[in-house]
């Protein structure tokens, strides 16, 4: 074998082995990420018992601030991951609704391939969410942290619901 011939074997080779190392970080990396209808479920069936007993008694958190109901969440282990903010009317400039997710994109894709019901909560603010919430939710990507708990943690709630607790085949979606 030549020294050109060595040389183009031992790159192709090098090439093959660095491919191969590729497409099994990939593959890895797909079934880590991967989340099956069973996972979801049990997902499902872990977080809904603790939020049906909330939502039973939700009126002692109205008239006191988010930090209360959040301290609330975290005695029961409920983790919220996300969250979005809305007006009270479609055409309202003010932000006063504030959603919380509690699985995110990779959690929820089986529930939504399967037209199961997903877990969230809206709260319903007494005065306007201040409007930086703006530039926060897209600087944070919408992803919950610490800077939304303080964020919030003083602002007083009018209302709560509770959307997607009746079963996750169920096809009642009505808040409780």
């Amino acid at each position: 074998m030549s020294l050109i011939n060595f040389k183009i074997f031992n790159m192709k080779s090098t090439i093959l082995k660095s491919l191969f190392v590729i497409s099994i970080f990939f593959t890895h990396s797909y079934k880590a990420q991967s989340v099956t209808v069973g996972d979801y479920i049990a997902f499902y069936n872990s977080v809904v018992p603790s939020l049906n007993t909330i939502a039973s008694d939700k009126t002692q958190f109205y008239g006191h601030n988010f930090s209360k109901f959040n301290t609330e969440l975290n005695k029961r282990y409920i983790n919220i991951v996300g969250l979005d903010y809305d007006s009270k009317t479609d055409t309202g400039k003010k932000y006063y609704i504030l959603r919380l997710f509690l699985c995110d994109s990779n959690m929820d894709k089986p529930a939504l391939d399967n037209r199961y019901q997903i877990p969230w909560i809206t709260i319903t603010f007494e005065d306007e969410i201040p409007p930086q919430i703006k530039s926060m939710v897209q600087q944070y990507h919408g992803e919950w942290n610490n800077t939304f708990v303080e964020f919030f943690s003083n602002m007083k709630i009018e209302k709560i619901k509770f959307v997607g607790l009746n079963g996750y085949n169920n096809y009642d979606r009505s808040a409780k």
